[in-house]
């Protein structure tokens, strides 16, 4: 019997953790021959792969269980972890996508010109790192965001190239060389160069497999998918120690915002299943999985709260995933403890404002005038269809810069740091998370599982049950909402197509327009290629 782990499909609908378990469980379970990773369809964040990987190569070492990879081409994502396992087969006229890593951004100034919208960015006045606007209010990079990108970009590649290097014997400048030079260019020069140890079909490679495991040739391999697996545990038999003592594990994924739907981060909800694993007694240890962006400011500060709470009655302890920058490292800050992969996206100390001023599209090109009355001064302030004067930037460069001085104090107090230390390290200005550790604003390199293992280390607690919060929905209620997001996700693929970005940034500028939409967000939306 076989574990396939491919082709990811099932990864959207378990969790990380999950994937982690089904992992350990395969260890040492009889049933389970080995793992054959179908990686033809696969991508992921830098962080979440990096703890997959890690633990395929735990899986292989302590279980001494074959792990084969195979794909019709490997992405840069998936030969990453692709080298986790004993062999890597490419499909004949496959390829490698073996280029380095890039990171492009849409700049709209030219657009915004044309239509006579002036994009009002306003940030910390010390924020010189925090480049949201930049995309809206020029063509190209400022030298400060491009100096963060290229770091972290170099972070990351260290990281992968390392990777590669362990699993093929190449150093580190044969790589960059292969690499600078296209040289594993198809199947052939990937396999002469090693990156590959086999051009074989799918078919060849299970026959491979077959004959290794003294399985009869007639004999049909036996699969279990990665989901099917987790389900066929009988859970009662599987609990993690007495029922009596938990240890909660949160997900806080995606933008923050203010409300109470549980459909990315939204204040009053996380806020709310934080507040009920404080308020549980059984439950002994939190470990908040933060993988997010940021976004409201005002939202991150109300979930701030009920982590810092959260923190003085039991250890919070917080694991980083792909991105925790700006408000996602916001609500971090008052942790316990804070562990982060060392390709974690996190920092991003800073807050900006953005107000269109639409007054010329209006005017220009629509023909469409505005006019009015008011009771005081700056009742009209936060309008579209007029500049900002000189009083009203004077007003919000104020508000941006109280609430930057509040976000440096939160994390100062948080990571036992002074005002100023933040301040030099934050500026809006992105880390991985080695260089965050470095600063002290992350604690320790690690995974989810590393912090898991530190919340129940601070708790004083061996024999616990993990449980995940918030609890899963019904099935229905899920196949609902899923259908419902699919439907509202077709229409906007549908009639927008690769246009869709634009609303995307449409929908954070406005999120960002005025004093309440002060964002703590990343400067950029990051997508590394």
């Amino acid at each position: 019997m076989d574990f396939n782990f491919g082709p990811f499909q099932d990864e959207k609908k378990v969790g990380l953790n999950q994937v982690l378990k089904a992992l350990e469980n395969a260890k040492t379970d009889d049933h389970i021959e080995g793992i054959f990773l179908d990686l033809t369809d696969v991508s992921g964040g830098f962080a979440s792969l990096r703890e997959i990987r890690k633990k395929i190569l735990e899986f292989k070492q302590e279980s001494g269980k074959p792990v084969v990879a195979w794909s019709e081409m490997y992405s840069q994502d998936s030969y990453y972890l692709a080298t986790a396992a004993d062999q890597i087969y490419l499909q004949p006229k496959g390829m490698v996508d073996y280029r380095g890593l890039m990171s492009e951004y849409m700049f709209l100034k030219g657009l915004f010109a044309k239509l006579d919208i002036d994009m009002q960015f306003i940030r910390g006045s010390n924020n010189k790192f925090k480049s949201f606007g930049e995309v809206y209010t020029e063509d190209k990079m400022s030298p400060a965001n491009r100096a963060q990108i290229e770091l972290i970009l170099k972070g990351l590649w260290a990281d992968h190239r390392a990777a590669v290097s362990a699993k093929t014997g190449h150093s580190e400048a044969t790589l960059d060389s292969i690499v600078n030079t296209l040289a594993a260019r198809n199947d052939v020069t990937a396999r002469d160069l090693k990156l590959v140890d086999a051009l074989m079909y799918r078919d060849e490679v299970l026959a491979d497999l077959k004959e290794r495991m003294s399985l009869d040739k007639d004999k049909e391999i036996a699969f279990v998918g990665l989901s099917k697996y987790l389900r066929s545990g009988d859970d009662k038999k599987k609990k993690d120690g007495d029922a009596k003592t938990k240890l909660a594990i949160i997900y806080a994924e995606g933008g923050i915002s203010s409300g109470d739907d549980e459909e990315e981060i939204q204040s009053a909800a996380l806020s709310g299943t934080i507040r009920k694993a404080r308020e549980d007694s059984a439950v002994k240890a939190i470990v908040l999985r933060v993988n997010s962006p940021g976004g409201s400011g005002l939202a991150s500060e109300v979930i701030w709260r009920e982590v810092k709470l959260a923190a003085e009655t039991k250890p919070v302890v917080v694991s980083m995933g792909n991105v925790a920058a700006s408000g996602g490292y916001y609500i971090s800050c008052p942790a316990t403890k804070i562990y982060a992969e060392p390709t974690t996206i996190t920092g991003s100390i800073g807050v900006f404002g953005l107000i269109p001023n639409m007054q010329g599209f209006f005017n220009n090109k629509l023909g469409i005038t505005f006019d009015g009355a008011k009771t005081h001064q700056y009742a009209d302030m936060m309008t579209v269809s007029r500049p900002l004067n000189e009083s009203e930037k004077a007003m919000m460069q104020v508000w941006v810069d109280e609430f930057y001085d509040g976000f440096i104090e939160r994390v100062a107090e948080g990571r036992k740091l002074t005002v100023a230390q933040v301040d030099s390290i934050g500026q809006g200005r992105v880390w991985t998370g080695a260089d965050a550790k470095d600063r002290g604003l992350v604690d320790e390199l690690g995974g989810l599982e590393d912090a898991i293992k530190a919340a129940a280390e601070l708790a004083g607690i061996s024999d616990y049950r993990k449980v995940e919060m918030p609890e899963q929905e019904d099935f229905f209620q899920k196949l609902l909402k899923d259908l419902n997001t699919e439907a509202k996700a077709w229409v906007v693929r549908e009639y927008l197509g690769d246009d869709a970005q634009l609303l995307q940034q449409f929908k954070q500028a406005r999120e960002a327009k005025g004093y309440s939409g002060i964002q703590a967000r990343m400067p950029f939306e990051l997508v590394i290629q």
